[in-house]
């Protein structure tokens, strides 16, 4: 059971992705908590100057901004707009006051099957973001995805992948996601979270349920529904240094189908009693 009670408890907008922004605010207020994880395309639907004035109004903050970065395109002009909207999506974080833009990099461009130049470019491009990123009080963080989402998401496979492209940039700019519906699986976790320290930006639950549905974006359970061990990584995390927010992130359609309510509900008592 956690010790701080639900102080660093986010509600990320996704949990709740059929209602609205001000319904996701509504429940935080409700319920007491404190911070909210928010997304691009919601953010901008119902305006950027109308989302700060209703998050601030409520008095919560902002965990993270999601989601910024395919990184990978081969073109020219793919890659200037890449660089055009992620720039976009930094200044978005930075009137939200997001401490972190969480970047998903990017999988194969079409027809290709160069995974390492695929690689190369996030790195590329990170190195012409990071310094606007820094300018703007927004540190990006790269997000590794489980490794079935390689082909198409994120070239960027486990921790320690994100931490050898994060760790030649200061720390202030460059980050990494600990999402623990993508890394729970790697034998190597423990050790990577402590070689992270704070470079932890992000810290985001959700379960591993099985069998996986036939959209495996969808199968990101609550908490206690799948495989995960909770404690462990969220001990892990506490001792690397990260005193930032826990964000219950959940893509799943039977909770999105459920009323609000009912999931936020669900949602701070397992936090309490599992994570």
């Amino acid at each position: 059971m956690t010790q701080d009670g639900i102080a660093r408890l986010s509600l990320n907008q996704k949990t709740l992705n059929r209602y609205s922004l001000p319904a996701a605010v509504a429940e935080c207020v409700r319920t007491g908590i404190p911070a909210v994880g928010l997304w691009r395309e919601p953010v901008q639907e119902y305006g950027l100057t109308e989302a700060v004035e209703l998050v601030r109004s409520n008095g919560l903050r902002v965990s993270s901004l999601c989601r910024g970065g395919f990184l990978t395109t081969e073109s020219p002009e793919e890659r200037a707009e890449a660089l055009r909207d992620n720039r976009l999506a930094i200044d978005e974080a930075a009137e939200l006051g997001a401490p972190c833009l969480v970047l998903v990099v990017g999988g194969l461009p079409n027809g290709s099957k160069d995974l390492a130049g695929a690689r190369r470019r996030v790195v590329d491009t990170l190195a012409e973001l990071a310094p606007y990123a820094e300018r703007r009080g927004v540190r990006l963080a790269l997000e590794a995805l489980h490794p079935m989402y390689c082909a198409d998401r994120a070239v960027l496979s486990t921790l320690e992948q994100a931490l050898d492209i994060a760790e030649p940039f200061p720390e202030n700019q460059v980050g990494v996601v600990v999402d623990t519906f993508h890394v729970w699986w790697d034998p190597k976790l423990f050790e990577q979270i402590e070689r992270a320290g704070s470079r932890i930006a992000s810290f985001q639950v959700c379960d591993w349920l099985t069998p996986l549905p036939a959209d495996v974006l969808l199968g990101r359970g609550m908490m206690g529904d799948g495989h995960i061990d909770f404690p462990p990584i969220r001990q892990a995390v506490r001792r690397a240094g990260y005193t930032g927010d826990t964000e219950v992130e959940i893509f799943n359609e039977e909770v999105w189908a459920t009323p609000a309510d009912k999931v936020v509900d669900t949602m701070i008592e397992r936090y309490l009693h599992l994570v």
